[in-house]
């Protein structure tokens, strides 16, 4: 990891476990929390704290032995991370003691991240970790349209003339889903191949593989490369880089992207159409 750039302070956003919030304060040790709270020295919002509480900093009001507990300060850090399969992108999971987080070094690690777009456990490629909260809601948020590009490779072959099923979408439970552009990679002259380029800015839990699915192709890997302007080149398997200001600005960024023999991309949302390029 690079050197860590000048510190801001971030505002609080997720719930934490209160011993992890104790300890981060620098009041004891977790164990050492714990025991306070069962003995019931802990209060959380004029009420005796039981195990199992979670509270959010900067929100939640903790007392210790009747002395209040402020919330830890946290510099602005943002890391880019090269997620492999098997990893899941949680802070805390009880049936997985590894977790993309376990990939920072110990002096990263000591802060508390938040994941801005996650990967499922079986996919892999780039995943953005912040400790700001404002950035990691502008990054999830819809209005935003940050661009994440994916390359997905599928069991059998995906023909060029269904292209456009991936852009129209289907639904599933209630939510639409589907993807801004889907391109073949490398496809044969039948205009089939199993390698696809794939680009959404929305992105549901699972979406691409249920989409997959959906329509009859099983996804046997999938990558994300590239988020806004910002791709994953140069970051090795379970690397990460820390990000300077203009990198963070690139995520908000959507480069042209050339144009490929079998394609299809979704037009602006007022036309709702598409249109697909086929090989001359």
């Amino acid at each position: 990891m690079a050197e860590l750039p000048p510190s801001g302070i971030v505002p609080a956003a997720d719930a934490i476990r209160l011993q992890k919030f104790i300890a981060d304060a620098g009041v004891c040790s977790r164990r050492a929390a714990e025991a306070l709270i069962a003995r019931g020295e802990v209060w959380v919002n004029g009420a005796a704290a039981t195990p199992g509480t979670h509270v959010t900093p900067g929100v939640d009001k903790v007392t210790v032995s009747g002395k209040p507990v402020r919330a830890a300060v946290q510099p602005k850090l943002t890391v880019a991370v090269h997620k492999p399969r098997g990893l899941i992108c949680s802070n805390d999971d009880p049936h997985h003691a590894d977790t993309l987080f376990t990939l920072l070094p110990r002096e990263l690690a000591r802060h508390r991240f938040f994941c801005a777009g996650r990967l499922d456990l079986d996919s892999e490629g780039l995943v953005i970790l912040t400790t700001d909260g404002d950035l990691a809601n502008r990054l999830m948020h819809p209005s935003q349209l940050v661009v994440k590009r994916y390359h997905v490779v599928l069991k059998t072959p995906f023909p060029a003339s269904r292209l456009n099923q991936l852009i129209r979408g289907v639904t599933v439970e209630g939510e639409r889903l589907k993807v801004e552009r889907a391109a073949l990679i490398n496809a044969d002259a039948g205009g089939i191949s199993t390698d696809l380029d794939v680009h959404l800015h929305h992105g549901k839990k699972r979406e691409i593989r249920l989409l997959f699915t959906q329509l009859g192709f099983d996804v046997k890997r999938l990558r994300r490369y590239q988020i806004g302007a910002l791709q994953l080149k140069g970051i090795p398997l379970r690397g990460g880089k820390l990000l300077s200001p203009k990198e963070i600005k690139s995520l908000f960024q959507n480069p042209r992207t050339p144009r490929a023999a079998y394609e299809a991309v979704a037009n602006p949302p007022a036309t709702g159409t598409f249109a697909v390029a086929h090989e001359a």
